[in-house]
């Protein structure tokens, strides 16, 4: 494995020089109520890369502490993302924090009797009023100095679900002033009467995320618990809570800025509303940031986690060009993918001088970047089909394909001479008749001439029928955490981030290949053949004007 040198390691040689650390246990600790999205890529990358590094121990651990959204299909698919990013399960195991329900309710008994935890009858709203703000400390809940009998007996019937949901929560006692908000006084339990997926309807009370994440990690003998930017502010509750409990291990949290992508988004909560009012197909649409959709588009794991490499690993928060992740999968596929003849927007071109019932194979190689790729065998005949945009009635300047009396070389097969423009009753063309230069199948004119333009073809007799689904950016705006004012996100949905080619002929070899076979469909781009029959995904453009920008 590539050496992995951050920041992070950094911190964590250093913990290893001062003897705070032996063997490296990382984890990652996605809530199972959505589907991972190419942000979760960075979190899993760091994690899974450093204990590799180390030689060390990963978990995935499921933030199962919210039963509302939470369900085992999210478990599946989190899982199987895992396993084809990473190539593997983690080697430290798979947890889940509802494991820990009992030894969380111990600890929050433990705070309890230490007087550093108190019952509040305050709702959310007088809470939140109470609370104060950057520049004013808050105020004191009138039920904080409950007597600790009293706290226990409360937290305990809390449980006993003698109470309504929201009507009492258990807060930690630290200071009610402290210039960070988190250490005001935090809930770190509710009652919440909601079905777990794993726990059915054993609890009524549910542990909050800052509280049960340090005891989580600590059970799990976690050194080095690495997050996202915006729980820097939350690392200080981490540490009070392993520090005033009695945990059997004290792992250590830092922080590393978020993967940020331009032209789409990476909340939950907006992937959630895309999938659930109808804006895409599903969690797979190949137009979303999640690691199914990616898949689905086409996209590799190793195309996936270099992107991650090269947008790096800081503690800055920056907005990624998703042109970068465009460019890593093109210089993998540029090596890699078959080359396939495709039309997707036909066009017929019939040779009249060419035999009618005559059909000829020509072979031509899978990959003209690796020979042992082979070549394959590709039937000819003299009714074809090429693509729209390669003729021109009235051709642009420097127009190098196919126009009334001009000529081109048919991609690995003849020269073809235009000699008469078929249209139909509305003046469109529907058919290009030809005659070929039959005397060398090569390409190559006898007499030397020159023919500049070079085009691809189907044989119409055995073309295969498709769609070709071409991709576009999901939103229009760049950066869609600074929408303007007035506006909402959905406003800059891209309506052309899909348009779906019908009628599309392919050469009749693409039939052959398996479902999620990458293929460059030569001059129009790379294509993942789909589990839907008869579908097949541009993963990207042929095209790749960003690699400029990277050699700048």
């Amino acid at each position: 494995m590539e050496e992995v040198k951050n920041f992070l390691t950094d911190i964590i040689d250093a913990d290893i020089a001062a003897g705070l650390s032996d063997e490296i246990h990382t984890r990652f600790p996605p809530e199972p109520n959505g589907y991972l999205h190419i942000g979760s890529a960075k979190a899993i990358y760091i994690n899974w890369s450093i204990a590799k590094k180390y030689g060390g121990k990963f978990n995935l651990r499921f933030d199962d502490t919210n039963p509302v959204r939470e369900d085992d299909e999210y478990v599946q698919s989190i899982q199987e993302d895992i396993q084809w990013l990473t190539g593997e399960m983690p080697n430290g195991g798979i947890f889940y924090g509802s494991d820990y329900f009992e030894t969380c309710y111990e600890y929050a008994v433990s705070l309890i009797e230490q007087g550093k935890a108190y019952v509040d009858d305050l709702t959310q709203d007088e809470m939140r009023a109470q609370r104060g703000d950057l520049t004013t400390p808050g105020q004191n809940s009138p039920y904080r100095d409950r007597p600790v009998e009293e706290n226990l007996r409360l937290f305990r019937e809390m449980r006993e679900g003698k109470y309504p949901d929201g009507s009492k929560t258990l807060r930690a006692k630290i200071d009610m002033a402290s210039p960070n908000m988190n250490m005001r006084d935090p809930a770190i339990y509710r009652i919440v009467r909601a079905h777990h997926h794993r726990q059915g309807d054993a609890w009524c009370i549910y542990p909050l995320y800052d509280f049960a994440h340090p005891i989580q990690d600590a059970i799990e003998g976690i050194t080095h618990s690495m997050c996202s930017i915006e729980f820097e502010n939350h690392r200080p509750l981490y540490e009070w809570v392993v520090d005033n409990c009695p945990v059997p291990h004290h792992p250590k949290q830092r922080e590393f800025a978020r993967l940020n992508v331009t032209h789409t988004v990476m909340s939950k909560r907006y992937l959630r509303q895309l999938v659930f009012e109808g804006h895409v197909e599903g969690w797979d649409d190949p137009r979303m940031p999640t690691l199914c959709g990616l898949r689905r588009r086409g996209y590799t794991p190793s195309a996936i986690l270099d992107f991650v490499k090269r947008a790096g690993i800081a503690k800055a928060n920056s907005l990624v060009d998703i042109r970068l992740l465009e460019h890593c999968i093109r210089e993998e596929l540029n090596d890699t993918a078959l080359r396939r003849m495709a039309v997707t927007e036909p066009l017929r071109l019939t040779i009249t001088n060419y035999p009618a019932d005559q059909t000829e194979y020509f072979e031509v190689p899978n990959n003209p970047r690796d020979a042992s790729a082979g070549t394959r065998k590709v039937p000819f005949t003299g009714s074809l089909f090429i693509e729209q945009s390669d003729f021109a009635e009235v051709p642009p300047p420097k127009f190098q394909r196919l126009k009334p009396g001009g000529e081109v070389r048919l991609m690995g097969a003849y020269l073809v001479r235009c000699d008469e423009v078929v249209k139909d009753e509305t003046g469109k063309v529907v058919e290009l008749r030809c005659t070929a230069d039959l005397e060398t199948g090569n390409g190559m004119p006898a007499d030397g001439r020159k023919v500049k333009g070079t085009i691809h073809w189907v044989s119409a007799a055995h073309a295969i029928d498709a769609d070709c689904c071409l991709y576009d950016n999901l939103f229009t705006l760049e950066d869609t955490s600074n929408v303007p004012e007035g506006t909402n996100y959905l406003d800059y949905l891209n309506p052309d981030s899909l348009k779906r080619l019908t009628g599309c002929k392919l050469e009749p070899s693409v039939a052959d290949v398996p479902d999620g076979t990458r293929m460059q469909f030569v001059r129009m781009g790379y294509f993942i053949k789909d589990r839907e029959p008869g579908r097949y995904n541009r993963i990207v453009s042929l095209k790749d004007a960003f690699a400029k920008t990277l050699q700048k």
